[in-house]
């Protein structure tokens, strides 16, 4: 049964590590450049609606999940006979976590400040408003995706590890 509960959190964690790397990916590769041809209107209002937009539950289970499955996940492989795979998952503890840390100290604040402006059709200055947020918030967010898909590495590598483990004669 310890097998079984240690699989799938392990399967839990590479999904939902895998699903919050897609999610910064997917900005960098395709909303912020879209939004990056846009007005400063059109960019403002937009990257408000989506700061709101996004702060919902089922965002939320992924992207505090991931960390709590993930750490689960190693602690469930401290025992001796799974201490190969170890070593992968504090990896992906580690990546993440800088995934966080980013997150809270560059993104967060950006988009708070961002709403604080107001609504754009009474800001004098959208042009500044935009310049303040755009550049950094697309720099560190492309530095999450990076560090969000290589904790996402890790934990495929570590699945891989954990099944050769189960298969008989596995290493």
């Amino acid at each position: 049964m310890l097998g079984l509960f240690r699989s799938v959190v392990l399967v839990a964690a590479t999904v939902t590590v895998g699903l919050m790397a897609g999610l910064f990916y997917a900005y960098a590769n395709s909303v912020m450049i879209g939004l990056g041809r846009a007005s400063d209107r059109t960019f403002v209002e937009a990257m408000q609606r989506i700061n709101t937009a996004i702060l919902n539950g089922w965002f939320f289970v992924c992207f505090l999940g991931a960390l709590v499955l993930t750490i689960l996940a190693a602690v469930l492989h401290l025992s001796e006979d799974r201490r190969s795979v170890l070593p992968w998952i504090l990896a992906a503890v580690v990546l993440y976590g800088a995934q966080l840390v980013i997150t809270a100290a560059v993104n967060v604040p950006l988009n708070n400040m961002l709403d604080a402006a107001g609504d754009p059709r009474h800001i004098t200055d959208l042009a500044a408003v935009r310049e303040q947020f755009e550049a950094t918030w697309v720099r560190w967010n492309l530095i999450r995706a990076v560090t969000c898909t290589a904790a996402f590495g890790c934990l495929t590598w570590a699945l891989v590890l954990y099944g050769r483990l189960a298969t008989p004669g596995g290493s």
